[in-house]
């Protein structure tokens, strides 16, 4: 049978417009006149819909319900071709603000592009990438994932592809829905309700009104409700050998102790004193930990929520009014308010002693010899201000999106034109578990405090409520304004038909802005490292053409080139210019050979290229957290080191030589329908990048601080004043990366008497996931089934399968998500028997399948429910001994949902 649209055609508006596309087809032949000329996946021209030459993925209202997705994140994260994302997980931690973000095929998450109705949207920071909670999940109609490079069709950060979030248009009538859901297990319910409502039709009234909005609810869960993850110190079981992995940290509530000397070459000495005191025991709670036999370890990982609780309003409106037979105009307004709250464990602060006080003649004096007595430097008490409970940071994130436009036809050219305006802003607000510095200055001042005791004396308690700073550190935002016009139109005859030409092209200017709140500085807050001011803007611009040349009735070629150009950066607080304008031509060669009706051939070439962030160019020096690992110090017996292995302080700084990275890549695929029932095809796809971003990893710098004397600076500790070794993060364009691999996929159905069943396989199997370590530019590593150089794994296989049966009224739907296993991250671990420490420990952490189960029941056209258990098996994460991306321990949320099985159900009604 002749090739069908299944899965849609309606694509990329060059540089600020609709992606569309196809994998699978359905919809009329190309010789009914009839049939409403569109814009095809990958090009500004419109034509009627038919499988391109490009592989794009889509995702359908049901395929949506389907899922039992209940974010966009989620949704999108899920797909096979998707990995090396952000989760919101992350946020425990750190200061995302549960930022959730796409990436396709382990390239990174800055080479995909997200638009939203075929325009950019504000990005969350200083460079392109979106916030996926930015979309308004209610109004979304189909998603279209474009799995080719796209930078000659809509510029900079399109190497990896593109994700379109096509929302609803022109809707009669309204729809209300609502879901409930949560684990078997305790914590983590959730609920979300929406609705949706549009009046006017176009062809009778000349306008349409669409309104959507929708609330979300997710309620935390806990590290101890899941045994999984409920421990710092864990104890577990390899090759019939027994270890014990120590994440504990001997900043606790009653404190360490670390003394620091004057002679060059002396060791620092850390011990906890009520360990000692206490016929060497550790308080209820605590382990001795395994690096250091006088000291007692507090279970961080045990306090963390693993999933925060969050709340999220979306709203979306668009106006269409028929100007005339061949022209609308429209306005789009897209807003959400995503307001999260990330708990941790409570706030290590580091309290310097006076020698000879009563503090240092009780807790730490009786522990030191008498040459280490007259050798002593500083003392510093690690101490964890329990009493103040949880760090608890609430950000909100808004996003207001609005457009003006118009559409439609100007004699023989199809056009659209339309106006940006687009801002992403965060709120980040501390709202428990930090102290004011006066306050707690207080508090060191009062004679009955004691950071060596178990519990501080009603005197103290009474200062703490007093103490807590509550208010908001900082605010950011990215607004982006902009403007895109493109057009299309026959041009002359061919053999297989008319050749189309596509011409276009955008102006769009970003602005990041960055201000520590007045209240919200090292000043106000104990131990804290203000955030830093910026005020940062560039401007960009880039033009298109692009032909359509269908050679023969069976072969078509599409050729296309744009210009980019990116300004240098205007640093308004500094009152200077930074880096300078670059500039990029890109192209892409397509074709499609259909040589029978039931086989395509398809495949293209092209380049692409990546414009550094305006940070990655203008940061100057500034505090960027901790290192995500404990090392000892890098320097041995010089004045900068810490006591033992820990978390050194981060620091990062731009680059502003850097340069934009360049790409080029191809696609060459296949698909065969031999009849309705059954279609397959796959496309092998590779990217290859130069010039790329590479940077110095704390592993590198730390295994070799010779070498790597540049990524190490001083850091001034707020609190106490002591310097301290910094790692520092700089980005040079040295690199390389190399990435190749296979999307798939099979769909098939068979109609019994009593129903129709029909199953979709889909995969992605990594061929090379290559890229250079950090100051190499020939030295390749991988990350293919390996806890890499960057922190994350490109897993080779990954695959779903979903299979539905339909018997009239009533539907099942059976979903399997598959990926394969792999080698976990460098670890020390702590062999019980052999009483030692093993250092680069790897775990080889097994593959993760889960199944779901969803029954849809219709009780009419206007009323359905949906019922499904997630993870339906119960299948808990397997254990990884990883320590970056969030402080969940024991797993990878990344790669593993911790909620376990849960149930939801779903009503919607329509009228």
């Amino acid at each position: 049978m002749a090739f069908k649209e299944k899965i849609g055609v309606r694509s990329v508006r060059l540089a600020l417009t609709v992606l569309a596309g196809s994998v699978l087809f359905s919809g009329q032949s190309m010789a009914d006149e009839a049939i409403q000329k569109v814009e095809i996946t990958g090009s500004s021209i419109k034509r009627i819909a038919v499988e391109g030459a490009l592989p794009v993925q889509r995702l359908t209202q049901e395929a949506i319900a389907k899922s039992g997705a209940t974010s966009v994140a989620d949704l999108i994260q899920a797909l096979p071709a998707m990995q090396g994302f952000t989760i919101g997980a992350v946020a425990a931690g750190s200061n995302s603000g549960g930022n959730t973000s796409a990436s396709l095929h382990g390239i990174g998450e800055t080479y995909t592009l997200v638009l939203l109705n075929g325009r950019r949207i504000a990005p969350q920071g200083s460079g392109t990438t979106v916030n996926l909670n930015a979309i308004p999940m209610s109004a979304v109609e189909r998603v279209e994932v474009l799995t080719d490079g796209a930078s000659a069709l809509y510029g900079s950060d399109a190497i990896a592809g593109v994700v379109n979030f096509i929302l609803k248009k022109n809707q009669q009538g309204a729809t209300l829905e609502a879901t409930y859901g949560g684990p078997e297990d305790k914590g983590g319910n959730a609920w979300n309700t929406s609705v949706t409502y549009g009046f006017g039709d176009l062809d009778e009234d000349r306008f349409n009104v669409l309104v959507s909005y929708r609330h979300d609810e997710q309620s935390k869960l806990r590290a101890t409700d899941r045994t999984f993850a409920d421990s710092s110190y864990l104890k577990f079981a390899r090759g019939g050998k027994n270890y014990i992995w120590d994440r504990t940290s001997t900043s606790a509530a009653p404190a360490g102790a670390t003394v620091a000397y004057k002679t060059k070459d002396s060791v620092s000495t850390a011990f906890t004193p009520y360990y000692l005191q206490n016929n060497k025991t550790c308080p209820d709670g605590f382990d001795l930990t395994t690096s250091n036999a006088r000291a007692c370890g507090f279970d961080t990982g045990s306090t963390v929520e693993i999933v925060p609780q969050s709340k999220r309003d979306s709203l979306f409106t668009k106006g269409t009014y028929k100007l005339n037979d061949n022209l609308n105009a429209f306005a789009e307004v897209a807003y959400s308010r995503f307001d999260l709250t990330a708990r941790i464990a409570a706030n290590p602060i580091p309290i310097s002693i006076a020698k000879d006080s009563a503090l240092y003649n009780t807790y730490v004096s009786p522990y030191l010899t008498p040459a280490q007595r007259a050798d002593v430097k500083s003392v510093t008490a690690n101490y964890r201000t329990t009493d103040f409970g949880l760090r608890a940071s609430n950000t909100i994130t808004e996003t207001k999106h609005m457009v003006l436009g118009v559409e439609g036809e100007l004699g023989a050219w199809n056009f659209e034109s339309g106006l940006t305006w687009s801002q992403n802003s965060i709120d980040e607000r501390y709202t428990s578990g930090y102290a004011t510095n006066q306050g707690f200055k207080d508090i060191l001042a009062n004679p009955d405090f004691n950071p060596f005791a178990t519990t501080q004396k009603p005197s103290v308690q009474s200062q703490i409520a007093g103490a807590q700073f509550i208010g908001s550190i900082r605010t950011a935002s990215t607004t982006m304004r902009g403007i895109d016009t493109h057009g299309s139109r026959e041009l002359f005859s061919l053999p297989g038909g008319k050749a189309s030409l596509g011409i276009g092209g955008d102006y769009r200017t970003y602005r990041y802005e960055q201000s520590p709140d007045s209240n919200g500085t090292s000043k106000d807050i104990y131990n804290f490292n203000t955030s830093p001011a910026y005020d940062l803007s560039r401007d960009t611009y880039g033009a298109f053409v692009e032909l359509l040349a269908p050679l023969t009735k069976s072969f078509e070629m599409t050729v296309g080139g744009r210009y980019d150009a990116v300004k240098a950066i205007d640093d308004k607080l500094n009152s200077k210019t930074v880096g300078k304008k670059d500039s990029a031509n890109t192209y892409k060669v397509s074709a499609r050979w259909q040589p029978v009706q039931t086989v395509l051939i398809r495949g293209s070439y092209g380049t692409g290229f990546k414009a550094p962030s305006m940070l990655d160019l203008a940061q100057p020096l500034v505090t960027a957290g901790f290192t995500a690992k404990k090392f000892d110090c890098p320097y041995p017996g010089t004045a900068l080191c810490r006591a033992e292995a820990t978390q050194y302080n981060a620091m990062s700084e731009g680059n502003p030589e850097l340069q934009s990275e360049k790409s080029k890549q191809f696609t060459l695929g296949f698909r065969v329908e031999p009849s309705a029932a059954f279609s397959f095809g796959a496309d092998l796809w590779d990217v290859k990048l130069r010039n790329a971003v590479s940077e110095i990893t704390e592993a590198q710098a730390f295994a070799d601080p010779v070498k790597y004397a540049t990524s190490f600076t001083q850091y001034i500790e707020p609190s106490t004043g002591n310097p301290y070794y910094a790692f520092k993060k700089l980005s040079v364009n040295i690199g390389k990366k190399e990435y190749r691999g296979i999307d798939w996929d099979l769909s098939a159905n068979h109609k019994f008497d009593f129903g129709k069943l029909t199953a979709q396989l889909s995969g992605t199997h990594m061929l090379h996931a290559n890229y250079t370590k950090a100051g190499s530019n020939n030295v390749f590593t991988s990350n293919m089934d390996f806890f890499g150089d960057t922190n994350e794994v490109t897993f080779r296989n990954l695959m779903k399968l979903t299979t539905t049966l339909d018997t009239g009224r009533l539907s099942n739907t059976v979903t399997v998500n598959y990926r394969n296993g792999y080698t976990d991250a460098a670890a020390t671990v702590y062999d019980v028997a052999a009483a030692k420490e093993v250092k680069d420990f790897r775990l080889q952490v097994p593959s993760y399948t889960t199944f779901d189960w969803q029954a849809r029941f219709a009780f009419d056209k206007q009323t359905t429910i949906r019922a499904g258990i997630k993870n339906l098996f119960d299948r808990a994460p397997p254990l990884s001994l990883r320590s970056s991306s969030g402080h969940q321990v024991g797993f990878d949320p990344r790669y593993a949902d911790p909620m376990m099985r849960s149930f939801y159900i779903t009503g919607n009604y329509k009228f």
